[in-house]
């Protein structure tokens, strides 16, 4: 049976959607997670929430424990893990409330911990590919799922991953476009990264929020901005979430 790791995923915790549910605290090598691991099942498929940012948002994106986050849901028997988050649009066809279901990553967070080895073993190097880091099994579950849902999305994406808590200037968000990046965020890098190294298969749904800042017609983005839109908009998440898991089969 799946068991599959949710991180973000506001509103899942509902009651009328996750049955029988329980905290647990879970303590790793890495220290603890991001909050304790709400387990229990959505429609019949076992299902653990981990908030990235802890339950009241207090964790800053460079501060998340990204490697306590992977190994606990690995020790908890995760076998997929789907991730939820916000991003800048980087193009003008990805529209404010639009999903995106990642296919790559650029990297360039700077303070995180990327990896599980510290050191190898003697004559045992770890070098872990990453040509392809999300899941294709995951992301056509999720396409399929957007189409039943007649929701606007876009089937695949490039997001490249910075450091926070602050946005980026003009003249970064320029970069990243010449960069070939589509969307914009602070967290999927090295999540995605630390599932590969772990074995579990990953994917992230992304909705877009804002423009950061490289829209000349658009004000930069603001903290508010993203939350509302956000607001707006989370029931897209809940519902393709709703509708993928029980696909999920392990």
């Amino acid at each position: 049976m799946a068991k599959v790791g949710i991180i973000g995923g506001s509103g899942l915790d509902d009651p009328r959607i996750l049955e029988n549910s329980k905290d647990i605290e879970i303590n790793t090598p890495y220290g603890k997670p991001s909050s304790p691991l709400k387990i229990g099942k959505i429609k019949g498929t076992g299902v653990v929430l981990l908030a990235r940012h802890g339950r009241e948002h207090t964790i800053p994106p460079t501060k998340v424990n990204n490697r306590a986050n992977i190994y606990a849901l690995k020790k908890i028997g995760c076998t997929h893990i789907l991730a939820t988050t916000a991003v800048g649009s980087l193009r003008e066809k990805i529209k404010r409330g639009d999903l995106v279901i990642l296919d790559q990553f650029i990297d360039f967070t700077k303070h995180r911990h990327i990896s599980f080895y510290d050191e190898f073993e003697p004559h045992k190097p770890e070098h872990t590919p990453m040509a392809e880091p999300f899941s294709s099994e995951l992301r056509n579950l999720l396409i399929e799922s957007c189409k039943e849902l007649k929701l606007r999305y876009h089937r695949k994406g490039t997001v490249i991953t910075i450091e926070g808590a602050r946005f980026s200037t003009r003249a970064e968000s320029k970069m990243f476009r010449l960069w070939g990046a589509d969307v914009i965020n602070m967290s999927t890098a090295p999540e995605c990264i630390l599932a590969n190294e772990a074995s579990i298969p990953y994917a992230a749904i992304a909705m877009s929020t804002d423009y950061d800042c490289w829209k000349r017609d658009e004000k930069p983005v603001t903290w508010e901005e993203i939350s509302t839109i956000f607001k707006e908009n989370v029931e897209k998440v809940i519902k393709l979430l709703l509708k993928t898991l029980p696909k999920i089969r392990k």
